[in-house]
């Protein structure tokens, strides 16, 4: 079987999975509970965290830190921790990675942590990879920190509640030296409060989001290069509404300081870059994000910082990776 039949069959397997049948019946259900992924601003040096395809994509052992500070100014707003590593494997076709996250906000705190599967194919020009996730997220609430509650309460219950959400996802990415894109559906799970502290797992096409990204990267010369991008996170069950819709655009200096901003139009939102490769194996990043819109009133912005270390990597001062 050659490699373009390869393509053919597995692509049309994946479609055939994530084809929305039920898309004109999205679930209105209240007690719906949909484990959704945090919005970083840095998603364009960790495509992991949006697309299982990516893993093996930089060819090295790729490990990744992130911490980012939501809505600065609001008491209890959302920590956001997280690490990724991805590396391709001895033959190049086939790339393992994980992911782990952890989130607090107010007296809720989650994590999630996810294996991640991707299987590359060499084309004329470039490499398209298929990937695959599998993990749960984990969310407990302490009831017992919410001030002025008079005990016993039968709203809020006397101890703890964890809830353990299993999940899968699957992304395809195509790459070459100057272009990306990027097709994932983060999960194909969402699960509904059956009461009690249970909860129970359902599958539905109409309740997919399908998340899409793109790129290209524009040598003016050797010294100056622009990489513009684009990110839409698309809802099936909200057709006139986008999760997230970010227009970005970086400009590189030298191959060693990168600034850029993008426009997240959903949110109104600001966003400022800055990444200092600070060798060919080490990088470092600060963002913030400026709330343009109803935020603005309320927040002083959101905050992210990344590093980024990569093991027996392949690439060097004249072989440099952008995406």
């Amino acid at each position: 079987m050659t490699a373009m039949n390869r393509i053919t069959v597995i692509l049309s397997v994946f479609l055939l999975w994530t084809a929305p049948g039920s898309a004109g019946q999205a679930d209105t259900d209240p007690e719906r509970i949909k484990p959704g992924y945090p919005v970083y601003s840095q998603y364009l040096h960790n495509g992991l965290m949006i697309n299982p395809a990516y893993a093996g994509s930089r060819d090295a052992l790729s490990v990744l830190f992130s911490c980012r500070l939501q809505w600065m100014g609001i008491p209890d707003a959302p920590r956001i921790e997280s690490v990724s590593l991805h590396s391709p494997l001895k033959n190049d076709k086939v790339a393992l990675g994980l992911n782990a996250g952890l989130m607090q906000y107010g007296v809720t705190k989650s994590q999630n942590i996810y294996a991640v599967y991707a299987y590359h194919i060499r084309l004329k020009t470039g490499k398209i990879s298929l990937g695959l996730k599998a993990g749960t997220d984990l969310s407990n609430t302490d009831y017992r920190g919410i001030p002025g509650i008079t005990r016993p309460d039968p709203a809020f219950p006397e101890t703890d509640r964890s809830y353990v959400f299993p999940n899968a996802g699957a992304g395809v990415y195509y790459f070459t030296d100057k272009f990306f894109a990027g097709f994932a559906v983060p999960s194909f799970l969402y699960y509904r409060n059956t009461g009690n502290g249970r909860v129970q797992a359902s599958h539905s096409f109409s309740e997919y989001d399908f998340v899409i990204s793109a790129g290209a990267l524009l040598t003016l010369s050797p010294a100056f290069r622009i990489k513009p991008s684009l990110l839409i996170d698309y809802p099936l069950n909200k057709i006139d509404h986008l999760n997230q819709f970010d227009v970005n655009c970086n400009f590189i200096f030298s191959d060693l300081l990168w600034l850029g901003g993008s426009w997240r139009i959903t949110e109104q939102v600001a966003v400022g870059h800055l990444q200092i490769q600070i060798n060919p194996r080490l990088m470092a990043g600060l963002s913030y994000d400026y709330p343009a819109g109803k935020m603005n009133s309320y927040s002083r912005g959101s905050s992210e910082i990344i590093i980024r270390y990569e093991f027996g990597s392949r690439i060097s001062a004249a072989n440099p990776k952008y995406f």
